[in-house]
C-alpha cells in the first residue's frame, strides 16, 4: 500500500512525523510518501532520531520512502474549512488529492483534525448514501484483546438519529475488517440501559437500531461506566458526547499516572515496591498506550483517511500509517457503501417517537 503522510501536520512536525514515516516504511511492505516542504523534510531526516534505527537515506534510494513537495500547510489553530479552501496546495489537500487520483491508498495526518475532515469532504466527498462522515476512535478496554471503537468522536456535534444508525453500520464494518471482531457487539451511549432512557434523539435511535438495522448485533443502551468494561465492541453517540468521553478519558489517564508516580516515589519502601511491580506496570502502560491503536479513521468518505493526535510521536505516526494501510487493504469504504445501500428505509420520526413514548409508559407502569 502507498500511504500519503502529511509531514507538516502536528505539534512535533516535521521531525517526529517524518521519522514515523521512516519507521512505517522500514517495518512494513508499505511505501510512505512524505508530503510537505521538501527542505524542511530533508532537514528533519538529516538529524538522526534517537529511537529509530533505520536508514532513511537507504529507504529514499530504494523508493520505499519518497517526498512530494508543497510549500503550504495548515496550522493547528487555523479555521479548518476556511484554511482548506484558501490554501489549495496545503499538505493535507495534497494528501487527499493523491487518494482521490489513486496515487495513494490512504492519507494520514497528525495535523488540524477539523481541516482533515473538511479536506476529505471537499476533495473525496461522501460515500453514496452516507449523511455525515464520523471520526472513530479506538480505545483500550479491560479485555486486553478487545479494543473499543467509539464514534462519532467529534466530527458532528449535533446529530440526527438516522446518522447514528449509519455510524453503527460503519463502526460494525471497521470493527470486523480492521479490529478483527467476528460479530461486533454494538451499544448506544445513553444515561441508562433501559430503552426509554436518554434524550429524544437517543430514544429514537434505540428503536431504529433495534428494529430497522439488520446485520448488526445491537446490545441496547450502554452508560459511561460501560466504556472500558470490555463487553461492547462499538459504542455509538453524537460527536459532542463522543468528544467529551475522549477528552475526559485522556485527562483521567494523565491524572492517574501522575498520582501513581507521586505515590510510588513518596517513601523508600514504596520505591522498593515499585521495582518489584515494574514489569506489571510496563504491561499496564502498554495496554493503556493510545499510540498503539493507530489513530482515528474518518469513516464515511470514499478512501482510507486516518487522523492521529497532534502530539503524536514517531511511534504513533507509524501505527497510524499501519491503520491506514489496513483500512485500504480491506477496502473499508467499499464495504461501508454496500452496507449503507442495503439498509431498509427508516420509519417516519412520528413512528419512532411513538415507540419511545410506549417504552416510557411501559417502564412507568412497571
Amino acid at each position: 500500500m502507498r500511504i500519503a503522510l502529511d509531514a507538516m501536520g502536528g505539534d512535533n512536525a516535521p521531525y517526529e512525523v517524518v521519522w514515523g514515516g521512516v519507521e512505517a516504511a522500514a517495518v512494513s511492505d508499505d511505501t510512505i510518501v512524505l508530503v510537505g516542504d521538501e527542505a524542511a523534510v530533508r532537514q528533519a531526516l538529516s538529524v538522526r532520531h534517537p529511537k529509530v534505527r533505520h536508514d532513511a537515506e537507504a529507504l529514499l534510494n530504494s523508493g520505499k520512502l519518497s517526498i512530494v513537495h508543497t510549500d503550504e500547510s495548515i496550522a493547528m489553530d487555523d479555521a479548518p474549512a476556511a484554511a482548506v479552501r484558501r490554501k489549495k496546495n496545503c499538505s493535507i489537500n495534497v494528501c487527499m488529492r493523491m487518494v482521490k487520483d489513486g496515487t495513494a491508498d490512504a492519507a494520514v495526518s497528525a495535523g488540524n483534525s477539523g481541516a482533515m475532515a473538511a479536506s476529505a469532504l471537499f476533495i473525496l466527498g461522501r460515500i453514496k448514501g452516507v449523511a455525515r462522515p464520523a471520526i472513530a476512535t479506538v480505545l483500550p478496554t479491560a479485555a486486553a484483546d478487545r479494543p473499543l471503537l467509539l464514534l462519532d468522536a467529534g466530527a458532528n456535534t449535533d446529530c440526527h438519529h438516522e446518522w447514528l444508525r449509519q455510524f453503527a453500520v460503519m463502526g460494525d464494518v471497521y470493527s470486523r475488517l480492521v479490529l478483527g471482531r467476528e460479530t461486533p457487539r454494538i451499544g448506544l451511549m445513553s444515561i441508562g440501559t433501559e430503552d426509554c432512557k436518554g434524550n429524544e434523539m437517543t430514544k429514537r435511535t434505540f428503536f431504529l437500531l433495534r428494529d430497522y438495522t439488520p446485520g448488526i448485533d445491537f446490545r441496547g443502551n450502554v452508560e459511561g461506566h460501560d466504556v472500558y468494561a470490555g463487553e461492547t465492541d462499538v459504542i455509538v453517540c453524537d460527536g459532542f458526547v463522543g468528544n467529551v468521553i475522549l477528552k475526559t478519558s485522556e485527562s483521567c489517564a494523565h491524572a492517574i499516572s501522575g498520582w501513581l508516580k507521586r505515590l510510588l516515589t513518596e517513601r523508600f519502601i514504596y520505591k522498593l515496591a515499585a521495582l518489584v511491580l515494574m514489569p506489571g506496570l510496563r504491561r499496564l502502560k502498554h495496554h493503556m498506550d493510545p499510540e498503539i491503536y493507530g489513530g482515528a479513521p474518518l469513516l464515511g468518505v470514499p478512501g482510507a483517511v486516518i487522523i492521529t493526535h497532534g502530539a503524536s510521536s514517531y511511534r504513533a505516526i507509524a501505527y497510524a500509517c499501519r491503520a491506514g494501510s489496513l483500512a485500504a487493504k480491506h477496502n473499508v469504504s467499499a464495504q461501508i457503501a454496500t452496507r449503507i445501500t442495503e439498509l431498509p428505509e427508516a420509519p417516519l420520526d412520528d413512528e419512532l417517537e411513538a415507540s419511545a413514548h410506549r417504552a416510557a409508559s411501559a417502564a412507568a407502569k412497571a
